[in-house]
C-alpha cells in the first residue's frame, strides 16, 4: 500500500480517537442519577466508535502487512476473551460484551470475526457437537456494581447474528422447528454474555443446577 495512502487512514484513525476521547471525558462529567438517558447516549456513542477504530485498524493491517487474517483474528478472540468450551453435553461461548440493543445493527458486527476464528480454532483442536433438536439458552450478565436500570428487555437485544454464527458450528438448523430459545438475566463481575446449548432433555436438569449456582438467574 502506498505510504500516502496508509498516513491518510492513520490520521483518520487518529481523529476518531480524539473523538472518542471527547465522549469519554463527557461521560465522566454528566450526572448519571440524574440524566441517565444522557449517559448512556454517551456510552453507546463512545463504545461504538471504539468499535470503528478497532476495524479501522484491523483493515490497515489487512491492507498493509503480511499478516494473515485468519491468524490475526484468533489472536483478537483471545484479546477479547471469547470463550469456546463443551463439556458434559453442553456446549458454551462466552462474550466479553452484552449484546447491543436491536436499533444498533452495526454495533454485533464488530465481534463477528474474532468469533468465527474461535470457534474454528475450537473446532480444529476439539470434536464439535452436532445438535439438531436443542435448546439455546442466552444468559445476560450485568455487573452487578452498575445500576439496575442498565438491564433490558428480552425484545431488546441483538442475537441473531451472534445466533446465526453459533448456528453454522454446532447446530444442524437453528429453526424454531427444532430449537428452543430462552433468556436469562444474571448478575456477575463483569458485562458479558453466555450462549449454551443443549439436548433438550438436558435442559431441566441444568436449568435446575444452575440456579443452585447463581441465585440471580431469572424464573422461566
Amino acid at each position: 500500500m502506498d505510504r500516502k495512502i496508509i498516513s491518510r487512514r492513520i490520521a483518520d484513525i487518529q481523529n476518531n480517537m480524539r473523538r472518542l476521547n471527547s465522549s469519554i471525558c463527557a461521560m465522566d462529567s454528566v450526572d448519571i442519577q440524574r440524566y441517565p438517558e444522557n449517559y448512556e447516549t454517551m456510552s453507546t456513542e463512545a463504545a461504538l466508535r471504539a468499535e470503528g477504530i478497532a476495524c479501522q485498524l484491523r483493515n490497515l493491517l489487512y491492507a498493509s502487512t503480511g499478516v494473515p487474517r485468519a491468524e490475526y483474528l484468533v489472536k483478537a478472540a483471545e484479546a477479547h476473551g471469547i470463550e469456546v468450551a463443551y463439556e458434559e453435553g453442553i456446549f458454551r461461548v462466552a462474550l466479553p460484551r452484552l449484546l447491543p440493543k436491536k436499533k444498533m445493527r452495526q454495533s454485533g458486527i464488530f465481534l463477528l470475526d474474532p468469533l468465527h476464528a474461535a470457534l474454528g480454532q475450537y473446532g480444529e483442536e476439539n470434536p464439535l457437537p452436532r445438535f439438531r433438536e436443542c435448546v439455546v439458552c442466552v444468559s445476560h450478565v450485568y455487573d452487578h456494581e452498575l445500576p439496575d436500570w442498565r438491564i433490558r428487555d428480552y425484545d431488546n437485544q441483538q442475537q441473531k447474528q451472534i445466533l446465526d454464527v453459533i448456528a453454522l458450528y454446532v447446530m444442524a438448523d437453528d429453526s424454531g422447528l427444532l430449537c428452543d430459545a430462552y433468556n436469562t438475566t444474571e448478575l456477575g463481575d463483569k458485562d458479558g454474555t453466555n450462549v449454551y446449548i443443549m439436548e433438550k432433555n438436558r435442559f431441566a436438569g441444568w436449568l435446575a443446577d444452575r440456579e443452585k449456582q447463581v441465585k440471580s438467574i431469572s424464573d422461566f
